[in-house]
Parts: structure tokens; C-alpha cells; sequence
């Protein structure tokens, strides 16, 4: 009995580390598509790009990935897939431990389950959510992980982010908007944590870039669960083959019992 409760300890603890950690600040929602296949390959090329360098995915192979989202080898070897390694390995990167320790504090943790731990909500948000900080290393925090060891890698796409004043929705404390019972609207208030955008400082419009930040939370969605839609499919498979099953047992039962009645 006690090894099943350190079992169940274990398993539950990133659960309730994730809850006790999370941020106090609310989160934009999306609902992740492993059907949409131009955005997980918008997605793949942005994690290519702009984050493999850093954040290894060390539990999914290139090869995988092209044959579940529709990238063709050759296309993806060409363009996605900037070393010497082959379609068939893992998407690794060749940074040091020792060394990226010293430039962030701390190694840039793998990926391929980050979706898994913390929700496809907050890397949405937190992905959108850099902001001017020259008290930071890296003149950059993050409202949703205050203090992140981590430069905003996307900037060139997203344009220098700012704080500045204006209004945001009331939230109650469970996080809700706040209705106006008298108009049915939404409340607002005076808020200096908005974040704005420097316009023209970067190469996205904010709806743009809000379906890049999409497009790789998507993607890496996907890397958290690649066996999703086949499970799916393997799913609705098994519930055909048992309702076929029970109409097959339901007539051997009834034939069976029929013999039985004839005897008697």
C-alpha cells in the first residue's frame, strides 16, 4: 500500500508543482489543431528557426514529424535541419551545459514536453508576453514568468514590446471577467500592464504574430502528443470491432438459449 502511494506522489507531483508555480496572471486561450497541417509546419519551421538552437527536443525525430504533419523529406532535410545531422535522429542541438549555464543561469530546458507540464495556454501567452526590461541581463521580462533567464528570441517578428497604461478586462479572484449586471458587458480597468508593440519595430503586425506564436504552440502541441491522432483513430477502430462483437455474442446467445428451450 505504501509503495502504491509514493507511486501516485510521484506521478501526481509535476501536476501539483505545476498548479503551485503557475502564474497569478490570466491566460489567453486557444485550442491546439494536430489536424492542421499548415500550421504545424508553420510551427516546426518557427521551432527550427528560432528555438532549436537553444531548447532541444530530444524526444522527437525529425522523420516523424515530416511524415505526421506532411513535409516532405527532402524539403525538410534541405531547410529545416541545420547541421550535420541525418532525417532519422532526434532534434537535438550541439549547446554546451557548462556553457549555457553561464549565459542563463541555467541550462534552456528540452521542449518536447513543455505543453505536457505547463498547458498549451501558457506557452501561448508567455511566448506573447516579453516586455522592455533593462534591469534584466537580457533588457527583457516576461509577465507571465517574472524574471526568466531568457532573451525574447522572437523579437525581430514581434517588434520591441513595452508596459504602458490603459484598460483591461476586471477579473474577479478566480480569475473571471467581471459582467455588469445592469448591461450585460464586460467590466474594465485602469490598468499599467498592458503591453504595446513599438510600431514598425518588427516585421509581424500583432495578428500576425499572434498566429506565429499560434502556429508554434501548435507544433509543439503536437511534439508533447504525436500519438494523438493515432490513438484517435485506433480508438473509434476498437468501439466499432466491440459493438460488432456484441451484436455477434448477442445472436450466440440467443441460439444458444434457443437449443436449450427446444430440450426442455
Amino acid at each position: 500500500m505504501k509503495k502504491l502511494l509514493m507511486i501516485g506522489a510521484i506521478l501526481l507531483a509535476p501536476v501539483f508543482a505545476n498548479a503551485a508555480g503557475g502564474p497569478s496572471v490570466p491566460l489567453d486561450h486557444i485550442k491546439t489543431d494536430p489536424t492542421n497541417q499548415q500550421s504545424l509546419q508553420r510551427g516546426m519551421q518557427l521551432y527550427a528557426n528560432y528555438c532549436l538552437g537553444c531548447h532541444s527536443a530530444q524526444y522527437q525525430r525529425y522523420e516523424r514529424a515530416a511524415d505526421d504533419i506532411g513535409i516532405p523529406h527532402d524539403l525538410l532535410s534541405e531547410h529545416l535541419i541545420f547541421s550535420d545531422q541525418k532525417i532519422g535522429e532526434q532534434m537535438t542541438n550541439a549547446m554546451d551545459p557548462d556553457q549555457a549555464k553561464a549565459w542563463f543561469g541555467a541550462p534552456p530546458p528540452d521542449l518536447t514536453n513543455e505543453v505536457n507540464l505547463r498547458g498549451a495556454d501558457w506557452v501561448y501567452t508567455y511566448l506573447r508576453s516579453f516586455y522592455v526590461d533593462e534591469s534584466r541581463p537580457y533588457g527583457v521580462n516576461n509577465v507571465v514568468f517574472p524574471s526568466v533567464g531568457m532573451p525574447n528570441v522572437l523579437a525581430e517578428l514581434q517588434g520591441i514590446q513595452r508596459k504602458g497604461c490603459g484598460q483591461v478586462a476586471k477579473l474577479d479572484d478566480s480569475g473571471n471577467t467581471v459582467v455588469d449586471p445592469l448591461t450585460g458587458k464586460a467590466m474594465t480597468a485602469q490598468s499599467c500592464d498592458v503591453l504595446v508593440v513599438d510600431q514598425g519595430t518588427g516585421s509581424m503586425s500583432v495578428e500576425e504574430f499572434d498566429q506565429a506564436a499560434y502556429d508554434l504552440t501548435n507544433f509543439m502541441a503536437y511534439m508533447s502528443k504525436p500519438y494523438l491522432q493515432d490513438s484517435k483513430s485506433i480508438g473509434i477502430k476498437v468501439i466499432f470491432f466491440l459493438l460488432f462483437m456484441t451484436l455477434v455474442f448477442y445472436f450466440l446467445y440467443v441460439e444458444f438459449w434457443r437449443d436449450i428451450k427446444k430440450k426442455h
